[in-house]
């Protein structure tokens, strides 16, 4: 036990010899090893303390813990102390840490709330199992036909999958339309696709109304890539604070962005054994799967090695980039990542058209360009599988379309 936690000795042997006595010490080791401040861990025991000999006198046991259980615990506390805004996080915490152990069973999801979650999850098995897709690709899918069904069905469960019709797939992708962009509606149109075949797979439907999805025109190439000059780009590394450990993090992920222009899911991917530090390269875990090696330049492996030696504390994850808060983890995905770079941004008094990680990924490419490298070198940095993917940033190269303008008849020679 952490005798910080606890410096009272009459609330220590009150914890020790309850019913809770035998998890204490190891749920103050968890505290401790995910970063908890010590206040927390502190008021965290002091509740315990009181909840050990509440469960004897109201004759139960901890297999009976549950959030109803605490509710009725903060009830009886409430009698002769105020209520705290900290109580039922703490006390949760404690629940979260029996049930990861195994001590208490995973809570009971309640249908009623998420009328159509069998079949969400039925459809989420057939992604994994037999499409093989990325987890982000997967939690797009799902949200998507979560809307979808929300918006056709309501509450109703479960669903009158039967009753579907062409229309309905109309009148709902006509309004994702008029709420997203062009190339969002399409991931949308993708996803209703997949659910749609998914469905006459099993037998749900009796016609592949997935060839009747809709999707808005996008013309390759007919948009312009979203990008900052060069030395934007330097007054937004300039502008991080690399004093504090988030500095260190964050420099270190702007950098991978700004000089290799790897994609946020992809840093946010990032782990330790990722990095080789002999051969100077570090692995990428990139889209569908794919695992693709990129020499590391020196003043990127210098910002890496800098935060993770005095920026990154001491936790169990594998993850390069981890939240500096308790409970210290790595980051779900690549949202985190676009959130520091439009954090970054207003720090610089940036205001550039597109906030997102991928300003800098832009960005990169179109410095190459201007700076003389070619298309087909720039596609290799990128990682792009198709050439046609890096000829979008030709319309930036502004000295070769300057060549190939032809002079407005009577124009100054």
């Amino acid at each position: 036990m952490n005798e910080r936690f606890v410096p009272n000795p009459v609330t220590l042997e009150k914890l020790l010899a309850g019913p809770l006595g035998a998890h204490i010490d190891t749920f103050a080791q968890a505290l401790n090893d995910r970063g908890y401040a010590l206040w927390t861990a502190t008021y965290s025991m002091r509740l315990l303390a009181e909840l050990g000999p509440w469960l004897e006198q109201e004759q139960l046991a901890i297999g009976d813990l549950d959030e109803v259980t605490i509710t009725g615990f903060l009830k009886a506390r409430y009698r002769n102390h105020r209520p705290h805004r900290d109580d039922r996080k703490s006390l949760a915490l404690f629940l979260d840490f029996l049930r990861t152990t195994g001590v208490l069973a995973p809570p009971v999801e309640h249908r009623a709330r998420e009328p159509h979650s069998a079949l969400l999850e039925t459809f989420r098995a057939h992604l994994v199992h037999q499409r093989n897709l990325a987890s982000e690709t997967i939690r797009t899918y799902l949200d998507t036909v979560a809307r979808f069904l929300q918006w056709r069905f309501g509450a109703k469960s479960p669903a009158s999958l039967g009753t579907l019709c062409t229309s309905d797939i109309h009148a709902f992708m006509l309004e994702q339309a008029r709420r997203y962009s062009a190339g969002h509606t399409q991931l949308i149109a993708s996803a209703l696709r997949g659910f749609l075949r998914f469905l006459l797979q099993r037998g749900s439907i009796d016609t592949d109304l997935a060839q009747s999805v809709p999707a808005p025109a996008r013309h390759q190439l007919a948009d312009l890539p979203k990008f900052m000059p060069s030395e934007d780009v330097e007054r937004l590394m300039e502008s991080v604070d690399r004093g504090q450990p988030a500095g260190l993090r964050d420099y270190a992920i702007l950098s991978l962005l700004a000089r290799l222009g790897l994609r946020a899911g992809e840093v946010a991917n990032l782990r330790l054994e990722d990095l080789d530090w002999e051969a100077g390269a570090l692995t990428i875990r990139g889209k569908s799967a794919r695992v693709e090696r990129l020499p590391l330049p020196w003043d990127v492996g210098e910002a890496l090695a800098h935060y993770l030696r005095d920026g990154r504390p001491t936790c169990c994850t594998r993850q390069v980039f981890i939240c500096l808060r308790a409970p210290r983890r790595g980051f779900w995905n690549g949202a985190a990542v676009g959130t520091i770079v439009r954090r970054a941004l207003a720090k610089a008094g940036l205001h550039p058209p597109h906030h997102g990680a991928h300003l800098l990924r832009h960005s990169l490419a179109t410095r190459l360009l201007r700076g003389g490298a070619s298309l087909t070198e720039i596609g290799e940095l990128l990682r792009h599988r198709n050439l046609d993917t890096t000829r979008i940033y030709a319309k930036v190269d502004e000295q070769a379309l300057r060549r190939l303008a032809p002079s407005w008849p009577g124009a100054l020679q």
